[in-house]
């Protein structure tokens, strides 16, 4: 696929999924800009802040005058109702529904001829372990903001959102029932979810948007019963 010159702006580009996804875009010509708050050779901001995002929105259409691929990806606190404050799960969904919300907002009118917004929601949408609450209400934010976004952006930009499983930043190669848990046999990697941004980014995805795009290696589709294939719940 070919993005040379295209403009692509990721948040949370640092590190993990971001920085993977950023430097795919750049091996195929892209001019990708990075905002993330931690520290580096790239925009440094904390997206939870409201000047921020109109900062680094003006830095980049100052710089570049138009966006082509909005990559949403910053990732969002997480605690659980027993230790998570008001603040920590208002600052959660900040970083995760409104800073995503916020950004588009402010490139609408930037937005190139055939522009995509990609969202990196989450399995946990749709599913939890116990105190996760801050972090599983903003990806269900995401997932439901995606849609709401492409029926605004028609005509303007196609939007769509990705819900990983479970990716291991590390490219860990696990065995055992670690692996085996997910139909595929084997735990996710930051490449599993950079290759179908780049698809969705793409002209091959021009009839595709509204959509939530679920990568997990089958996980939540194997259904699990007590006694079941070595699964107890004790």
């Amino acid at each position: 696929m070919d993005f040379e010159n295209k403009v692509v702006v990721v948040t949370g580009g640092a590190q993990g999924i971001g920085k993977c996804i950023a430097e795919q875009f750049s091996k195929v010509g892209a001019k990708v800009i990075v905002i993330d708050k931690q520290e580096g050779d790239h925009y440094v901001g904390d997206i939870s802040k409201k000047d921020v995002l109109e900062a680094f929105a003006q830095h980049v259409i100052s710089s570049y005058g138009h966006v082509d691929v909005l990559v949403n990806n910053a990732l969002p606190l997480m605690k659980g109702i027993d230790e998570c404050s008001y603040e920590d799960f208002q600052y959660a969904l900040a970083v995760g529904v409104t800073a995503p919300f916020y950004l588009t907002k402010l490139f609408a009118d930037h937005f190139a001829h055939g522009a995509s917004i990609i969202n990196i929601a989450s399995s946990r949408k749709g599913m939890s372990q116990p105190q996760t609450e801050s972090y599983t209400a903003a990806k269900g934010g995401i997932a439901s903001l995606t849609h709401a976004l492409a029926v605004s952006l028609a005509g303007k930009a196609r939007v769509n959102s990705i819900s990983p499983g479970w990716i291991d930043t590390a490219y860990t190669e696990y065995e055992g029932p670690d692996a085996y848990q997910q139909p595929v046999g084997r735990v996710g990697n930051p490449m599993d979810i950079a290759n179908m941004v780049l698809f969705l980014a793409s002209d091959k995805a021009g009839f595709i948007t509204g959509e939530d795009i679920l990568i997990d290696g089958g996980m939540t589709k194997a259904m699990i019963y007590h006694g079941e294939h070595g699964w107890n719940l004790d």
